[in-house]
């Protein structure tokens, strides 16, 4: 049997992911970050992005949005605020998320929140990423 850890991914409402993997593929605040089996123990945020499960040579893709992970040698548990498989996000909804948030983020005036646009954007870029 290949080399594996246990992998564990909850959100607010739900477990979202439970399974032996081989490789699990997250975007942190401090970039990209691929975890093996067995590696060092570990604590990061995370980033909107997309997650890449890799499960019995198959791979499993899913929009994870902030949160944070604990990294161990033989577990990995990812606590998320929003997890989404591709089947569950609408590309049409995502879009105009995405295309709101830009237009936000052009706008100069004091009232608009540039870190909650960007958020935003990054938020719908994830969505979009996953369903490519």
């Amino acid at each position: 049997m290949a080399d594996t850890m246990k992998l564990q991914v909850i959100c607010p409402d739900r477990i979202f992911y439970e399974g032996e993997v081989s490789m699990v593929e997250l975007t942190t605040t401090e970039g990209e970050i691929g975890i093996y089996p067995r590696h060092i123990p570990l604590t990061c945020i995370l980033a909107p992005g997309v997650m890449a499960i890799t499960e019995n040579a198959e791979m499993k893709i899913a929009a994870l949005h902030s949160g944070f992970v604990q990294i161990l040698p033989e577990k990995v548990t990812v606590m998320a605020e929003v997890a989404e498989w591709p089947d569950e996000i609408d590309l049409d909804r995502a879009r105009a998320a995405q295309e709101r948030a830009q237009e936000r983020m052009k706008t100069k005036d004091n009232s608009t929140d540039i870190a909650r646009a960007e958020t935003a954007l990054q938020r719908a870029i994830a969505r979009i990423n996953t369903l490519k």
